[in-house]
């Protein structure tokens, strides 16, 4: 097998406007466009939006999901923090703060009930330095 490309598609209630958040609030560009799908890019990074009664979502799986995460890795987590927490159309969830696992980060939620987890890798404490993979 020769994957060409990997990346989330999250189901919607309102595709417009789950697509308008990762677009307006995270600075994703879009690649293509419909009424019931969008891609979308921010440089090698993809997310799509899909609606989630489609007819190419099979019978059974049309319920939106929940528990769904999706980490957003970012230079500088302190800056990104600082230009979000201040719109008011973003529902910061969990603050800012430093994770003994290694991150920095805080959780805004998005539409559809994902939350989206925006992280800065620190230094791990000593207690989970070593569950790291070595290079």
């Amino acid at each position: 097998m020769s994957i060409t490309s990997l990346y989330p598609v999250l189901m919607s209630r309102d595709v417009d406007a789950a697509a308008s958040f990762y677009r307006d609030v995270i600075g994703f560009e879009t690649t293509f466009e419909s009424d019931w799908y969008v891609s979308l890019r921010s440089g090698a990074f993809e997310l799509a939006i899909l609606a989630h009664d489609h007819s190419t979502v099979p019978a059974g799986y049309r319920e939106l999901p929940r528990g769904v995460i999706v980490n957003l890795e970012v230079s500088d987590v302190d800056a990104v923090h600082k230009q979000l927490a201040g719109k008011t159309d973003v529902n910061v969830v969990l603050p800012l703060r430093d994770e003994d696992f290694g991150q920095r980060h805080f959780i805004v939620a998005a539409p559809d009930g994902v939350l989206l987890d925006i992280i800065q890798p620190v230094a791990p404490s000593e207690d989970y330095a070593s569950a790291y993979a070595q290079p």
